[in-house]
Formats: structure tokens, sequence, C-alpha cells
């Protein structure tokens, strides 16, 4: 048996688990989350519910064979099946006399801190008032996941688990976990019950499998695991499909693979280390040395700058840290220019510094 001892559990469902093979909603499947996240709310357990399917019931509704490549098209599929799909969940959690409150976002919701705070505070005030959270992607404005680079809701399950200090993420999916080998073409694949670090060799196996109605494959779900785990928070890939899955999971059964929270780091530094950066600073070899000995960047130090970010935003660091800015892009570069021309006189002086230490994470 497992001891997560979790109370608050992020649950993503991803499409082929939630819908039918012709893309339309499983309304059974739904009635057991339901029943599962009531059972939950009994055992002290808060619940997130981070949802796939929206593209796919758009297009089962629209009676399109498949999912169109064009983003306008699905966009559009998205539009549709995301108003199915909230109507699903708010009809059958209903009858459980639970609301359930509609979250969609995208990801410069968790590279803005004022916004990924107020999230925070929404959910919590969702919780407060007895409401069941229903995240997805909003696939109508958001490119990102449509043109398959986040991977079926994977990603933004384990951003949402690791903003709101959730202690498990639960990813149900069509298979029953991560195997050593394939297992559709090897019959001795064995699956991992426990992965306690991610190596290349974790990678390897993960290898890639996705299908038309699905964007998401088991690499996204190792990539997801990689931000849970550092973060503090367990994660279990499960096969949607095994009866009472969620409930077995958190009372400790050894169903899938677990893979197991190890480092944790505050709020900042999480917020630090996944947001998408707005800009790049490129540094010459000595403050590449000198941040990497964990002092703070100096000016004199940066070699370009690209992109337009204000002070406060998180930016990469050559190709081995991310850090939040003290200034500008503008600002930024004057100050460097000015270090240049009074050849490094600022280098005394605390001006010079453009990211502070502790604002900066590495990311090799």
């Amino acid at each position: 048996m497992r001891d997560l001892k979790a109370k608050r559990v992020v649950v993503k469902v991803g499409t082929n688990t939630l819908c039918k093979g012709d893309g339309t909603v499983d309304v059974e499947y739904i009635e057991g989350l339901a029943d599962q996240v009531i059972e939950m709310e009994k055992l002290g357990i808060q619940t997130i519910i981070v949802t796939s399917g929206a593209i796919g019931s758009g297009s089962a509704e629209l009676g399109l064979d498949g999912i169109n490549k064009d983003v306008a098209m699905k966009q559009a599929c998205a539009a549709v099946g995301q108003g199915i799909l909230m109507m699903a969940y708010r009809d059958i959690f209903k009858m459980y006399g639970k609301s359930v409150g509609q979250v969609l976002l995208t990801y410069g919701a968790f590279s803005d801190r004022v916004r990924y705070l107020n999230l925070k505070k929404a959910i919590e005030q969702m919780f407060d008032l007895g409401v069941v959270p229903i995240v997805n992607e909003n696939d109508v404005i958001a490119t990102d996941e449509i043109e398959d680079i986040f991977g079926d809701n994977d990603k933004l399950s384990a951003l949402v688990a690791s903003k709101i200090d959730a202690d498990l993420l639960i990813i149900l999916t069509d298979v029953d976990g991560l195997y050593d080998r394939n297992p559709l073409t090897d019959e001795n694949a064995k699956l991992l019950h426990v992965v306690d670090e991610i190596t290349p060799e974790i990678e390897r196996m993960a290898g890639g499998r996705k299908n038309e109605r699905s964007t998401g494959g088991m690499r996204t779900k190792i990539n997801a695991a990689k931000i849970a785990m550092a973060s503090g928070c367990n994660m279990v890939i499960a096969n949607g499909a095994i009866d009472n899955v969620i409930i077995r999971i958190v009372k400790g059964e050894e169903i899938g693979t677990l893979f197991t929270a190890k480092k944790v780091y505050t709020n900042k530094q999480r917020w630090i280390l996944f947001a998408s950066p707005k800009g790049r600073i490129d540094l010459d070899e000595g403050a590449q040395k000198a941040v990497r000995e964990g002092r703070s960047l100096l000016a004199c130090g940066v070699t370009s700058i690209d992109g337009k970010f204000k002070a406060g935003e998180v930016v990469r660091i050559g190709s081995f840290a991310k850090g939040i800015s003290k200034y500008s892009a503008e600002e930024m570069a004057e100050l460097v220019e000015r270090c240049r021309s009074e050849r490094g006189a600022l280098s005394k002086s605390n001006g010079n510094v453009v990211v502070e230490n502790v604002d900066i994470m590495f990311t090799d």
C-alpha cells in the first residue's frame, strides 16, 4: 500500500478516457467521476478536475470526420465542444447536489504573477463555496496546445497542481502507466510501479504515442511529472477505465505508476521555474560562472537582450537559467550600454544588478 496522505488532489481526465470513439462525451464516465469526487469530499479531500475533450466533442457535434488540422477549425470545434462538456459536468454533478465552476486558462496565467495569484484565490474561494473546479485550456484563443506543444492538458494539470499546492496529481489515460517498453508491440513489457527520479532512461521509455483525437502521449506525461515532482506533488499515471480508480489510488492501492515528490520549491521559485519567459538575456563567460556560483547577474556581464519584457517579468538567462528581471528590456539595454561606456564603473554599485541571485532558478 502507498501512503500518499493527499488532502488536495488534481484529477486530469484525457480525451480518450472521457470521450467515446466517435468523440461524444461519455456521460456514464462523468457519473462515475462525480461519484468518486463526492466520496473524496467525505474523506476530507478537495478535488480539482482538469478536463480534455472540447475539440473532439465539438467535432462530433458538428458531424466532422476526425479533426481538421487547421488551427481555426480546431478553435471553432473547441468553442462548440466546451459548452457541451460543461453542460454534461453541470447536469451530472447537480444530481449529487454539487455545483461546478468553469476555469478556462491559457499559459499566460502561469507566467504573470498577479494573474497566477488571482487564479489561486479564485480556486480557494470555490472550495470554500463547495464548488468543484473544472479546468480546461482555453483552446479558442490559445494555440499552443492545439499545435501539439503541451499535449492534451498534461502540462496544464501539472501547473495547476503546482500553483494550488496539491498533494497529488492523478492523470487518467487509456494505458495502465509507464512501461519499460511499448506494451503494444512487446508482450514482455513490464509496468513500472514507482519512479523516484526522471532519468534519460525513463524519458526513453516514454517514447510517444497519440491518436487523432488526443494530442497527448506518454512523453508529455513525463514532462508533467517533472513539474509535479519539483512542486512537492506526487503524481500517478493510471488507466481511467479501472473501476473506482481515483478512490483506490488515494486510499493507497498500488495502481498505475507513481512518481514520487522529492524536491520542494517555494511558490515564487515554482513560478519562476515554470513561467513562460518574456525575453532572453545572454551572458559572457565570467557572468555565467558568477551566476552558477550563486551570485546576482550584473549588467556588465550581459552580452545581448532579446524580447520586450517589463520589470518583474521572468526572462531566460542564457540556456541554463530563468530569473525575474529588475528592469524592462529598454531600461536594461540602457544600463548595459552605460556600464560599457563607463568601463565597468557601475560594477561596484548595487544599481548594476539586473537579476538578483534569489530570483534565479537553474533549468539545466
